[in-house]
């Protein structure tokens, strides 16, 4: 896989490998869940910063689509 600055996994090539976590993301409790539209504007500030490499942050570590999924979760830069 190419190295992607500022791709989410869900839109880079090669997703399959990702599956479970997906899945996983689809099957949460929604009394945890982060609501759509919430989700989006996580994503959406995620994609736009420039510590976001392979769909993940570089200075947490964090796949960005998985801490955006629930709600209690947050961004450890405070930008959401």
């Amino acid at each position: 896989m190419r190295i992607c600055k500022g791709c989410l996994i869900r839109n880079m090539n090669g997703q399959e490998q990702y599956e479970h976590m997906f899945n996983y993301i689809e099957g949460l409790d929604e009394d945890i869940k982060t609501n759509a539209q919430v989700y989006e504007v996580r994503l959406m500030t995620c994609k736009n910063c420039s510590s976001l490499v392979n769909g993940m942050c570089k200075h947490c570590g964090c796949f960005v689509e998985m801490r955006a999924a629930i709600t209690r979760n947050s961004c450890p830069y405070k930008k959401w």
